[in-house]
């Protein structure tokens, strides 16, 4: 199976969303913020790894201990993905911390105070 193949495509969408339901309904763990969000899923095409992009919406501190939370309940989430979603093999789930959105915030702010100062110097 190729990476970008249509399967392959099918197969990221699906992990994608249920992680979401794992990571939102079933998992306990106090360290992991209620504002998490799973950005993107990219499964290998031979189904043995898995790179996963977390978003956290809070500072530094809420990102780390969410990934720490989630690095610590990987094997209960990879069970609850063998169960939900019928694949040959069931990934080992690497989470990454997703830092696009907070850039995409930076970069606006940043844009905002250009666009302020170009305001002031013309009136």
């Amino acid at each position: 199976m190729r990476k970008n193949s249509t399967k392959n495509i099918r197969i990221n969408g699906e992990v994608q969303r249920v992680l979401a339901e794992i990571i939102r309904g079933e998992l306990k763990d106090p360290r992991v913020s209620s504002l998490t969000s799973v950005v993107s899923v990219e499964v290998a095409p031979d189904l043995k790894t898995c790179k996963a992009w977390i978003s956290v919406y809070g500072d530094e501190q809420a990102r780390k201990d969410t990934l720490e939370g989630l690095n610590s309940a990987a094997g209960f989430i990879r069970r609850e993905l063998a169960e939900r979603v019928n694949l040959r093999n069931t990934p080992e789930i690497h989470f990454i911390a997703d830092q696009s959105i907070a850039y995409g915030v930076k970069m606006s702010r940043l844009i905002d105070q250009v666009n302020q100062g170009k305001e002031n110097s013309n009136s």
